[in-house]
């Protein structure tokens, strides 16, 4: 399953999405081999693998697999962003389905990224295929935009929070602040 990722131009129209998150997949093997094979959150089932990789927009998203975490991954040069609202969050980027905080980090041969956390530790999944189809099955559903109806209700409700990872992985995209 691969998301249906906007191929716009932009700024970084010179990167290939796919180089790119197998670039950050390269640094996060160097991370694995050097600091944490040995951690006991540390899935020996599992490798790192850059997921679905491509343009939205002008930034490249996708989903990075680790043996110790999975999270959502974009790219985050000094292009002007929208700062998150939420304590302790770098950034708040507009997907189809919502809303999503992320922090933002710095990665050595792979740059400034924004990331948010899916799953961490890995211990849920027995083997690659399914943390891999996990990881395509959630950039999918940022993928998706909102229906009509769906979108009609959002304006009548109050405002809504960001996506959480517990609510989004059950398919709750938002939930109730008061």
């Amino acid at each position: 399953m691969t998301p249906d990722c906007d191929e716009l131009p932009g700024t970084l129209s010179h990167l290939d999405p796919t180089a790119w998150g197998e670039r950050l997949a390269g640094a996060y093997r160097e991370i694995a081999d050097r600091a944490m094979r040995d951690l006991p959150i540390f899935n020996h089932a599992l490798r790192v693998e850059a997921v679905g990789f491509c343009k939205v927009g002008d930034r490249i998203v996708g989903v990075l697999v680790t043996p110790w975490f999975m999270n959502v991954v974009m790219d985050a040069d000094d292009r002007a962003l929208e700062p998150s609202p939420v304590q302790g969050s770098g950034l708040r980027f507009r997907f189809p389905a919502g809303d999503i905080d992320l922090a933002v980090s710095e990665v050595a041969s792979a740059g400034r990224i924004a990331s948010s956390s899916l799953f961490s530790p890995m211990f849920e999944f027995a083997d690659m295929n399914a943390a891999r189809d996990t990881a395509e099955a959630a950039l999918a559903a940022l993928m998706l935009p909102l229906d009509g109806a769906e979108a009609a209700r959002r304006i009548d409700q109050p405002p809504v929070s960001s996506i959480d990872r517990r609510n989004f992985l059950r398919g709750v995209l938002t939930e109730q602040r008061g």
